[in-house]
């Protein structure tokens, strides 16, 4: 299959498909719907084998996310019931429950593994305007740290920082003495971007900023992957039909104590005008120089940043996997 063809197959699910994850591989696909059930295929080429249907949850399952392969074939899942449950793969190529995750009072809506350099830690995003941590734990028990009103309205969505300093790669020595960098954001529905950092005095995470600038509910956000640039990209976007980068740039200058504040995030309207309709998802390409924005209009567009730093469209998908 090359770059400009559209694998298109049915995923025999009775309702609308929320998520679709490739595993670390790209061999398999997993995919969730409204029916309450995941999906799991087999990808080779041009061809798709079915696996599996995994039935557990007891509602909506808005996501699906697949851990680093250092852990093993392990897929979590969040859903409208309340629940986040964590599957392993067992002999016999089938999926079992490993944990389940009940610790939301309402609809979990998003959930993202964190850079395996930071052990198996899965974060969750929850309407109840909590955010939990599931850790596995040295004992081999999964750990539950609840952050309580994260947004007091209903989290919509996480995303982890990248794990490498922004221009640790572009000073010398740097990347060895780094440390790595615990952070990650959130959206909600008080429209506000936040960014969490790990304190080691009170072994937490704990909001260092939050971002105004959306009008209405945050759908998602999205670090992207770092590629040795001496900035930090943020995604976002929400129901009032925008897109923002937000950007922050590595620390140039080193504080006599070492722990200068962090920089200032600057944001840049992705275009001039609003999309035609409320965006719902935003994802960075693996190099993270390319953005995919998914909008109501059915439509998915590819954006990249020129060299005046402004964001250009370069490619159009409909619905039915066709090219603008």
């Amino acid at each position: 299959m090359t770059n400009n063809e559209t694998l298109q197959f049915d995923t025999q699910h009775e309702d609308m498909i929320h998520d679709a994850q490739l595993d670390y591989y790209g061999k398999r696909l997993a995919t969730c719907s409204s029916d309450g059930t995941i999906h799991l295929f087999e990808i080779s080429g041009k061809q798709q084998k079915f696996l599996e249907a995994l039935k557990e949850h007891t509602g909506p399952v808005w996501q699906v996310a697949w851990a680093h392969p250092k852990f093993g074939s392990v897929l979590a899942s969040c859903s409208y019931d309340g629940t986040v449950i964590i599957w392993k793969e067992t002999a016999g190529s089938t999926f079992t429950v490993i944990k389940k995750h009940g610790k939301h009072q309402a609809s979990v809506n998003a959930i993202a593994w964190a850079p395996h350099e930071l052990g198996p830690v899965l974060l969750c995003g929850s309407s109840d305007g909590k955010i939990s941590l599931l850790t596995f734990t040295e004992e081999g028990v999964w750990d539950a740290q609840m952050i309580r009103s994260a947004h007091t309205t209903g989290v919509n969505s996480v995303s982890w920082a990248p794990v490498i300093a922004a221009g640790a790669f572009t000073q010398p020595g740097a990347a060895q003495k780094a440390t790595f960098v615990r952070q990650f954001a959130s959206g909600g529905c008080d429209n506000f971007v936040k960014i969490w950092s790990y304190s080691e005095d009170k072994k937490t995470y704990e909001v260092i900023q939050t971002l105004e600038g959306h009008s209405d509910w945050v759908r998602d956000v999205a670090y992207a992957p770092n590629i040795g640039l001496p900035r930090t990209y943020l995604a976002s976007c929400s129901q009032d039909k925008h897109v923002y980068i937000w950007t922050q740039d590595a620390p140039s200058g080193k504080s006599s104590t070492g722990q200068s504040g962090p920089a200032e995030w600057t944001r840049n309207q992705l275009t001039p005008t609003p999309f035609p309709d409320v965006v719902w998802r935003v994802s960075w390409s693996m190099s993270g120089n390319v953005l995919a924005v998914s909008c109501g209009d059915n439509k998915v567009t590819l954006w990249k940043e020129n060299l005046k730093g402004e964001w250009e469209r370069i490619s159009e998908v409909n619905e039915n996997g066709q090219k603008a």
